[in-house]
């Protein structure tokens, strides 16, 4: 795709989730996908006619198992977060369709066990999970979603 045309596709409307534990750690997967470092929190999409925060508690549900009843949703970012995607993959994911994502972003605590995550259910987006403080968060991150990171810390980090 020429630079002109990716200019003019749209952000892909989508959430994430910085979910923290009691220690004030934040979870992180490795994505299945990738055989390089690509570690994230959740996040996806919101499905036509679904509002961000059902979107969010959805998208947690199934990418870590860890259902409603487990977080309790503290802070939501007040505006939508934009990040563009390498040029070399705006035609690859999304099937071309979007630019980059715009993302609203929802901390929620985790008030259940670590046996509670599964990463396993289909379709699996990590390959493993961890735990990790929030100082070490962004420089673990794809170098492409570290700036939305940085926002995100910034937006929630005394909270967590």
């Amino acid at each position: 795709m020429t630079p002109d045309a990716i200019e003019k596709l749209p952000y892909r409307p989508c959430v994430g989730v910085v979910l923290a534990n009691a220690r004030g750690e934040v979870f992180v997967g490795q994505r299945i996908d990738s055989s390089a470092a690509a570690w994230q929190m959740p996040q996806g999409g919101i499905d036509k006619g679904e509002d961000p925060r059902t979107a969010a508690l959805r998208e947690l549900r199934e990418e870590t198992g860890v259902t409603p009843d487990l977080v309790r949703i503290e802070a939501e970012t007040e505006g939508w977060i934009r990040y563009d995607l390498p040029t070399d993959l705006v035609g690859k994911l999304w099937k071309g369709r979007y630019r980059g994502q715009e993302q609203r972003w929802f901390l929620m605590r985790f008030l259940g066990q670590d046996d509670r995550i599964d990463i396993t259910q289909p379709p699996a987006e990590f390959s493993e999970w961890r735990w990790l403080p929030k100082d070490q968060l962004v420089d673990q991150i794809v170098p492409f979603k570290r700036a939305v990171y940085e926002q995100v810390m910034t937006a929630f980090g005394g909270r967590i």
